[in-house]
């Protein structure tokens, strides 16, 4: 079932707060232990991100799934590195935009905005240039060769949150490897599911993609 603020708006809000959360979560910064030695990284590990890497601009149509079935549809705009952008469907008063440093979440109903870094995110794993993915990434078994699933997580925070990616193999896609969902889970437990379709690469996005209007104010950002 898709949900309309209009129609049900203390349910509907009460699952956006728990969703969004898994995929912005607001933690505070701690300072970066000098990294350990390197170690030898599995082949589909190294595939995953260098096709991860490879993308330059994706558009997609997305579903986002909370863990009771709960859904909401929209677009996915994304731009490396760092940028995104979550519009959801007509109706659900709220945005979620990555300007390539930091997510912003505005809710247009109550006129709030708020922000955190993009490495203390789910989202890092996919968005941070600077984020080494392969690092903290985790392959699980799918039983089948054109299929990788991807966990990334930081052991040294638990806080961040975790994501697993799904991919599926395609010749079209940018290094030969399709980001066809993720599931990110907080440090609450709270778990969002993100599927896409309709993928499309290489789009010349519109400059304003990854701005916002600032309901605090008549100006943008």
């Amino acid at each position: 079932m898709i949900f309309s603020l209009a129609r049900r708006p203390s349910a509907t809000r009460s699952f956006l707060a728990a969703t969004l959360c898994a995929l912005a979560v607001p933690v505070v910064c701690a300072a970066e232990p000098p990294a350990a030695p390197a170690a030898a990284v599995n082949p589909q590990i190294e595939q995953a991100v260098a096709a991860l890497r490879a993308i330059t601009t994706l558009q997609a149509d997305f579903v986002q799934t909370d863990r009771n079935g709960q859904r909401l549809t929209g677009v996915l705009s994304m731009q490396r590195p760092g940028k995104i952008r979550f519009q959801y469907q007509a109706g659900i008063p709220l945005l979620i935009v990555s300007d390539g440093s930091a997510l912003t979440l505005i809710d247009y109903e109550v006129r709030q905005v708020q922000r955190w870094p993009i490495r203390n995110s789910p989202l890092g794993a996919l968005l941070d240039p600077n984020k080494d993915v392969a690092r903290f990434a985790t392959l699980n078994p799918t039983g089948h060769s054109e299929v990788i699933s991807l966990d990334v997580r930081d052991p040294r925070h638990p806080e961040y949150g975790s994501i697993t990616m799904i991919m599926l193999k395609k010749p079209g896609a940018p290094g030969g490897w399709e980001l066809t969902s993720w599931v990110a889970l907080d440090s609450q437990n709270r778990r969002t599911t993100v599927r896409l379709s309709n993928q499309r690469y290489g789009l010349a996005l519109p400059s304003n993609t990854f701005r916002w209007s600032d309901p605090r104010s008549t100006g943008r950002k």
